[in-house]
């Protein structure tokens, strides 16, 4: 397929951050694909400040177009520079055009995302536009839950007079995220007592059985209807097939509506209780993502976004409430009005099929260079 000149340098940058691999995993990676974020926006007139956030995790980048002392109260744009594809993925997987798909890990979550709206933030930069203040945060471990960087992310919110996130927008239709369940995680350890399985088994107390009852316990706590999802993801518990468990284990991951079905299942988890004599929970318990509620303000916000789509020529609408978290629900928390899901357009998220489609790059550019310049 033929492609304009800027849909071509579109593709070209994406894919140099396409082939900078970034997980989560390898701080170092990270370290690179924020090195080559921060080249481009100075590169663009615009200020990179790069911050460490220890050995483990890679930095965080925030790009402003404020001047010196500049604190007015102003936009502020997410992303994250990791992925969740592992280092050696493009040698299987090269970035690579298939009619109007444009393949590559970690483009379409989130990499092309962030190239559009910072191109449109050195467009206006170079236009000597009048803007509001706009601080550009790319945080490095989003993928994982953000526990880096989440002290960062709402810090630069308490400043912000709304937010837009980077993430993908929703496959069949391009559409943007307004409501997103919270998170939460359990971990929960039962204690029993060993025995040989052979010859004391009357003497030991199973702390995979309890774990069992635990088990059904939580997951009988989803309740569709209302939008509250219970999943045991891992179980691990015992020593050897001839004795009887002394430990087990497991994780839960739980997605939440609101903030009161939040507090009412926190609650129900801390109040667990063994069903067999002599046994022990150990129960830790975290909302770890709040949830991202659709306000009146965030409609008209979406309103605002919908206006710079029909001037880049497409409809914006935004999508259900979705069960995925992302750094989206941090701001919404906090009261400030967010839009997610405005990055670029396509499908396959977390998987090898992950595309954009090249067709909607530049009118997905035209709409950041349109919403960021009238948002004032």
């Amino acid at each position: 397929m033929t492609t304009s000149a800027t849909t071509q340098t579109l593709i070209d940058g994406i894919t140099a951050w396409m082939q900078c691999e970034s997980p989560t995993s390898s701080p170092a990676g990270v370290a690179a694909m924020v090195a080559d974020m921060a080249r481009y926006a100075l590169e663009g007139g615009l200020q990179a400040t790069v911050t460490p956030l220890g050995e483990r995790v890679g930095p965080l980048l925030h790009v402003t177009n404020r001047a010196a002392g500049d604190t007015r109260p102003g936009l502020l744009v997410l992303g994250h520079s990791d992925t969740v594809h592992p280092v050696g993925t493009l040698s299987d997987n090269p970035c690579r055009i298939e009619g109007d798909r444009f393949y590559g890990p970690g483009g379409y979550d989130m990499k092309a995302g962030i190239y559009l709206a910072m191109t449109a933030l050195r467009d206006l930069a170079a236009a000597g536009a009048s803007a509001m203040p706009i601080d550009f945060v790319v945080v490095p471990d989003e993928e994982t839950g953000s526990h880096a960087s989440r002290v960062h992310i709402e810090r630069f919110a308490h400043n912000a007079r709304y937010a837009l996130v980077c993430e993908p927008a929703r496959a069949n239709g391009g559409r943007c995220v307004t409501a997103r369940k919270g998170t939460g995680m359990l971990r929960l350890g039962v204690k029993g007592h060993a025995a040989h399985a052979g010859v004391a088994h009357e003497k030991g107390r199973s702390a995979i059985r309890e774990m069992a009852h635990q088990i059904l316990a939580l997951e009988a706590m989803t309740d569709y209807a209302r939008g509250v999802t219970v999943s045991v993801g891992t179980v691990e518990g015992g020593t050897a097939t001839n004795t009887v468990p002394a430990q087990c284990r497991c994780v839960v991951d739980f997605r939440l509506p609101d903030l009161q079905a939040a507090d009412e299942l926190v609650h129900k988890m801390q109040a667990l209780r063994p069903v067999g004599a002599d046994m022990e929970l150990d129960i830790e318990v975290e909302v770890n993502r709040p949830p991202m509620v659709k306000s009146e303000a965030v409609v008209a916000l979406l309103d605002r976004a919908k206006a710079s789509a029909r001037h880049a020529g497409f409809a914006l609408e935004d999508a259900p409430m979705t069960g995925g978290g992302s750094d989206a629900n941090f701001t919404s928390a906090l009261g400030v009005p967010t839009l997610d899901g405005l990055g670029a357009d396509g499908d396959g998220a977390h998987t090898l099929q992950e595309h954009i489609l090249v067709s909607t790059l530049e009118a997905r550019l035209n709409f950041w260079r349109h919403l960021l310049a009238h948002l004032a």
